[in-house]
């Protein structure tokens, strides 16, 4: 595809929550100059931090937004999008605050937003197996996630957790985010689901054996809500799928108890003593064609929301 000529504005965004020892080494790490690129700026989205993270960062001549109290990196993203489309910044890069990435790769990162070949463009810190120091229950984890996200994208990933990714005017333009826990898989699943490409890059990555992840300190809980985002947003573009899915399934398991209790029948010639059966396997089978009316209804709502996406777009394109 032919590369983007138009003078291009990258901002690099840094969510940062406590991080008064990282963010100067950070944020003086960002490249100056980058080919292609007109101007850069960084801009730390303060996560309700109670050390001097945010003065330390307008030191370093960021631009800092921040949050009356701890929200999530899922609300400081959104906080960034917001900032940069009233900017009107075509690439936005998400970076870590903690040191973990490295900042000179950015100008690969970005490389196919600008050659137009991507909107999206994901880091994968797992190009050479699990990185050193990483737990690995939680490299287990996000393989694991990142399979399920493979699976229903139908598009191989093999890191959708990484917070080092880069994001077009047009993706930024797409994006409609609710999670405030994390933002990293709803955005994937949101931008392809709306027909947009996204792709992954090899990144490095420096982890640390006595730093604990602020995100991830808990898998359990972790895991829950990570679900809970993926079913969401499965739910809001694809609820025909699912819902009929599941009334399918209903419906087969009402039809088997059926099955059995009239095969009984006709060897036996009586119902005695399975006649709960029939009770049941016709519960199941009226759940079953009331889930797939809720399909059907879920799929009105979902075109409803498509509309209302669209309109949002156009909104945000006036303003």
């Amino acid at each position: 595809m032919t590369q983007i000529s138009d003078p291009i504005k990258l901002l690099v965004y840094i969510p940062a929550f406590n991080e008064q020892d990282n963010i100067e080494k950070v944020i003086r790490s960002i490249p100056k100059n980058i080919s292609g690129i007109q101007t850069i700026e960084c801009l730390v989205v303060d996560d309700g931090s109670t050390d001097s993270t945010a003065k330390t960062a307008q030191s370093c001549g960021a631009l800092v937004l921040s949050h009356g109290n701890n929200q999530g990196v899922g609300a400081a993203f959104q906080s960034a999008l917001n900032f940069a489309w009233e900017h009107e910044v075509d690439i936005l890069v998400g970076i870590d605050a903690d040191g973990q990435f490295d900042p000179d790769e950015i100008p690969t990162l970005i490389q196919p937003i600008i050659e137009n070949r991507a909107h999206m463009v994901l880091g994968n810190r797992f190009h050479s197996g699990k990185p050193e120091h990483m737990s690995p229950l939680k490299y287990w984890g996000n393989r694991m996630v990142a399979r399920l996200v493979g699976r229903i994208t139908g598009q191989k990933f093999p890191d959708v957790s990484c917070g080092f990714r880069a994001y077009s005017r047009k993706a930024m333009l797409h994006l409609n985010i609710f999670g405030k826990f994390t933002y990293t898989h709803e955005t994937i699943l949101s931008l392809m689901y709306q027909g947009l490409q996204v792709v992954s890059l090899p990144v490095s990555i420096r982890y640390y054996p006595d730093r604990k992840s602020r995100v991830a300190s808990s898998i359990a809980k972790y895991a829950v809500k990570t679900t809970t985002i993926i079913l969401r947003v499965m739910l809001d573009y694809k609820p025909l799928r699912m819902f009929g899915l599941l009334g399918l399934l209903l419906l087969l398991i009402g039809t088997g108890f059926e099955v059995f209790l009239f095969s009984f029948y006709l060897i036996y010639g009586s119902f005695t003593p399975y006649k709960a059966t029939g009770f049941i396997g016709l519960g199941f089978i009226v759940f079953g064609f009331l889930v797939l009316l809720l399909a059907l209804i879920a799929d009105m709502l979902n075109r409803l929301r498509l509309n209302q996406d669209r309109i949002l777009i156009e909104l945000k394109k006036r303003n």
